[in-house]
């Protein structure tokens, strides 16, 4: 991680960053190795950079899919001047907007090419993006002049201390881990009091998706190259005879219906978002649906408050309390103190 001038902004964020990273390991505090990675003194454990990205996983995951995907297409769902989508798709799964976000210190978990960071970072926010697959270095590469640091790290084993964000968003990703529930979990304990999470998950009210499921028992399995070598072809095929149909009077659209029912792709304007979405929806190992009364029990019982739906299902926006309960207090101080124990 590049030094800079003390008075420097980017150089306070990284200090400002430095102050709350912790080692998965023992949980205490970490300090740079001089060389893009982190050390810590406590327990010896090191955390080495790999391709500008701090690790703090092992090579080789469940969402090695996603590292090809974002590697092949890593500057296909940013924004610019003339198609601002990602901005719209994070407003309508976040609520957020950039009054709430400017200054604020950001979690993105699940960062991918850095997509929804650019439009945090834009509207002013420092934001932090963490990853599981290869994807973070995409994202440390497409928003290296902005306020933005990626790790490759996973969600269940996070290098942050608590209450240290102002905001943490996950769009499009928890339901990609072994376990959804135990993700969004994880997610609370790193806010703030008074801080908001929102989180977007694929639906569980509509069964469009059953034939997918089991196609992806298949695919999932495949070489990523194999694989999108296969929807490369596929999507434009299915994209033009759905097209075709549609413009037979009567029985096209029931019939191009029915074709999309048992052979889904997407249908996205753009060709190459079409063909990077269905890879998206065909190669990862996991892939959960969700119900609104699902998630607002898991933000409940996190001690959440304040929910709200928010525009696109599956997505729901929580506050963390301003003071703790008794009982989390009580907890927390013996997390701490189980910590203090362990290192005498």
């Amino acid at each position: 991680m590049e030094q800079m001038g003390n008075g420097n902004p980017q150089s306070q964020f990284h200090a400002e960053l430095e102050a709350i990273l912790r080692c998965i390991d023992c949980g205490r505090p970490l300090r740079s190795d001089g060389a893009g990675g982190y050390s810590c003194a406590a327990c010896a454990k090191n955390y080495p950079q790999r391709n500008s990205v701090a690790c703090f996983v092992d090579p080789g995951s469940y969402a090695d899919s996603f590292g090809f995907q974002w590697q092949r297409y890593n500057r296909t769902q940013l924004d610019t001047e003339e198609c601002r989508q990602s901005e719209s798709d994070f407003r309508k799964r976040t609520g957020f907007t950039p009054e709430d976000l400017k200054g604020k210190l950001v979690l993105d978990v699940g960062c991918g090419m850095g997509r929804f960071a650019e439009v945090a970072t834009r509207w002013g926010a420092r934001v932090v993006g963490i990853d599981l697959s290869a994807a973070a270095q995409v994202a440390a590469r497409n928003l290296a002049n902005r306020d933005f640091v990626a790790f490759q790290a996973d969600v269940f084993a996070l290098p942050f201390a608590l209450e240290s964000f102002d905001y943490i968003y996950s769009i499009g990703v928890l339901h990609h881990t072994p376990d959804c529930e135990k993700a969004v979990k994880a997610l609370p304990p790193l806010l703030k009091p008074g801080g908001y999470l929102a989180v977007w998950l694929y639906s569980g009210y509509n069964k469009w998706y059953r034939f997918s499921d089991i196609y992806r028992r298949v695919t999932h399995r495949m070489p990523p190259r194999l694989l999108h070598g296969i929807l490369s072809v596929a999507v434009p095929v299915l994209n033009g005879l759905d097209r075709g149909l549609r413009v037979i009077p009567g029985i096209g659209a029931p019939i191009a219906g029915a074709v999309h029912h048992v052979f889904p792709v997407n249908r996205h304007a753009n060709r190459e978002w079409r063909v990077l979405d269905t890879f998206d929806w065909y190669s990862p190992r996991y892939q959960s649906k969700h119900t609104y009364e699902q998630v607002f029990r898991w933000f409940e019982s996190s001690g959440m408050e304040d929910l709200h739906v928010v525009d696109v299902p599956i997505a729901v926006r929580g506050r963390k309390p301003l003071a703790r309960l008794p009982y989390e207090r009580r907890s927390l101080a013996l997390g701490e103190s189980e910590n203090s124990k362990a290192l005498v």
